[in-house]
């Protein structure tokens, strides 16, 4: 992707990374952040104006965020449903139970925080939009968050694009392994974590099932109380 952005002009890169990343926020699954990542070392090589793309980056973030928590907002369960059935790895119960878990805990830190997050990245807007939670608080939110999030991004691309450049002519294969090895660590370690709280959280559904509620067992008690004693056989 670095190559490809090498050939084309500034103008046409900072219009491709705020459009995906514009798009990724509505609510389309597409590679934002390695866009980002991949135009910010281009422009450690001169491709780009680093500064340029961090304001694009947080523009497109911002400004998709805030057409995915109208869409949201406007259709709702309808279309986060028909989503599931279509993209059921990006939409599907389980990502989406683990995005309203967050947003249940945490609320507008959510928006903030899911700008780094794969997921949340993917589905703030909309679930915000869907869950209600007032624009203002949430604009707020998104925009610290994007500025936040592409400006870290940028920055740090930019700036390891130049150490990586002279490393990977010295140690370019070594760097890509290192990379692999603990970009594959760091995937099974979310995955895993994620799975655990799921399990934790049908634990506790199922026990809290199978007992009864306090209220009905006082009736029922009640009930077995007020029933009229029989009189014992004669013998």
């Amino acid at each position: 992707m670095i190559e490809w952005l090498d050939t084309i002009p500034p103008g046409v890169i900072y219009l491709v990374v705020g459009l995906i990343i514009g798009l990724e926020s509505v609510g389309i699954p597409l590679p934002g952040e390695i866009m980002l990542v991949s135009a910010g070392v281009a422009a450690s090589q001169g491709v780009a104006n680093p500064v340029v793309l961090g304001i694009v980056a947080a523009s497109g973030a911002i400004i998709g965020d805030s057409v995915g928590y109208a869409v949201g907002k406007r259709y709702g369960r309808t279309l986060l449903g028909w989503l599931g059935r279509k993209l059921p790895k990006h939409f599907g119960p389980k990502p989406v139970r683990q995005a309203e878990r967050a947003f249940d805990r945490y609320g507008a830190w959510a928006v903030f925080g899911g700008r780094f997050v794969a997921l949340l990245r993917i589905l703030a807007g909309p679930l915000a939009g869907i869950l209600g939670m007032p624009y203002r608080k949430f604009l707020i939110a998104n925009a610290t968050g994007g500025i936040a999030w592409a400006g870290t991004v940028t920055t740090l691309a930019y700036i390891f694009g130049v150490v990586a450049g002279q490393w990977f002519h010295r140690f370019s294969w070594a760097a890509l392994l290192i990379t692999v090895v603990l970009g594959w660590l760091i995937v099974r370690f979310v995955r895993r974590r994620a799975e655990r709280e799921d399990e934790a959280e049908l634990e506790a559904a199922e026990i809290s099932d199978e007992t009864e509620d306090p209220d009905e067992t006082g009736e029922s008690a009640k009930a077995e109380g007020s029933e009229p004693e029989t009189d014992a056989p004669v013998r």
